[in-house]
């Protein structure tokens, strides 16, 4: 995995925080952070992944969910799959700053909707950061020795793409990427 800029970043906004909000476009590499994250923290983290049925149904009573797991950071992937939650972490995260926790509860991870940052920024107001993901920069490709800035012009930053296996098969992500966009746009 390519080091990203914003991973010590991250990790600062949540021993600040007891919310942090991760956005980003779709396939810029949220989910590699957050699942990294929650692998050097092992047993303090729990990953959950709302397209999962298994896990939306964890969320059916979302405050006894979390409150079974309330020593942990919970990674909440694709959050605006679950619309209402905010309410119930604003919630959660009072009634743990009473006790004296402050920080590291809730890393949320979606894309940068408006109707998303309305959500999160009304509901839980001075209880959330937000972060931006982008896609590889000059100066986190150079970092690695994967591949250089010139491949990064030409392949573009998204993951997926700069790491193909060939100018071809980074132009075939591209393009699939873009077709889905526009498949999704025009429904």
């Amino acid at each position: 995995m390519i080091a990203r800029v914003v991973q010590p970043k991250l990790r600062k906004l949540l021993q600040q925080f007891p919310a942090v909000a991760l956005l980003g476009p779709r396939r810029v590499g949220k989910t590699t952070l957050a699942l990294a994250l929650a692998e050097e923290l092992r047993e303090q983290a729990l990953y959950l992944d709302p397209e999962l049925p298994s896990d939306r149904a964890k969320m059916t009573e979302p405050e006894l969910y979390l409150a079974q797991h309330e020593e942990r950071l919970v990674i909440f992937d694709e959050i605006h799959r679950l619309p209402g939650i905010f309410a119930t972490l604003r919630s959660l995260i009072d009634q743990r700053r009473r006790k004296g926790r402050r920080n590291s509860q809730f890393l949320l991870l979606g894309s940068a909707s408006v109707d998303l940052l309305q959500q999160s920024a009304e509901t839980l107001a001075g209880r959330i950061a937000y972060e931006e993901l982008t896609p590889f920069s000059v100066a986190e490709v150079a970092a690695s020795g994967v591949g250089t800035a010139d491949q990064l012009w030409n392949r573009g930053g998204f993951p997926d793409s700069f790491l193909a296996a060939s100018d071809e098969d980074s132009f075939a992500w591209r393009s699939a990427f873009i077709l889905g966009f526009s498949c999704a746009f025009t429904k």
